[in-house]
């Protein structure tokens, strides 16, 4: 017979993190290609592909190293560059509302094309919209 005191001792169990939900390096490292591959290739994305230069690349490979951190897996990004200071490394690039409306809905674009469970994409665009959003540096 079972008390049921011990059952409310007992630690309670941890949810995954979005990064294992998402089902790991495999499905961020899609969903990142997926992006930029929309971006490059959807005129709805035009003035988000505008601010990345002529090669992706770069974009592509830091994009994944800082997914994986940020969802909860490894830290790849901090790895290799120190803490990500998202703010100031989007400096560089006019950001406003337009761009920031594009990265969310190709991200959105991107994760729904790869299967990410609904629940879990709805979690992560209220959160990258607000990422998204601290990364304006000009109006409108």
């Amino acid at each position: 017979m079972t008390d049921a005191s011990s059952d409310a001792t007992e630690a309670p169990v941890q949810s995954a993190t979005p990064f294992a939900a998402i089902g790991g390096e495999e499905v961020v490292r899609a969903v990142v290609e997926r992006f930029y591959d929309l971006m490059d290739l959807e005129p709805a994305y035009a003035e988000l592909r505008a601010s990345h230069g002529s090669s992706l690349d770069e974009a592509r490979a830091k994009l994944f190293w800082f997914l994986c951190g940020w969802l909860g897996g490894p830290d790849y990004y901090i790895e290799r560059f120190g803490h990500p200071r998202l703010r100031m490394r989007h400096m560089p690039f006019s950001i406003g509302i337009v761009e920031r409306n594009q990265w969310v809905a190709c991200m959105d674009q991107a994760m729904l094309e790869c299967n990410v469970d609904a629940a879990l994409r709805a979690r992560l665009h209220d959160s990258f919209m607000q990422v998204a959003d601290a990364m304006r540096n000009r109006p409108g």
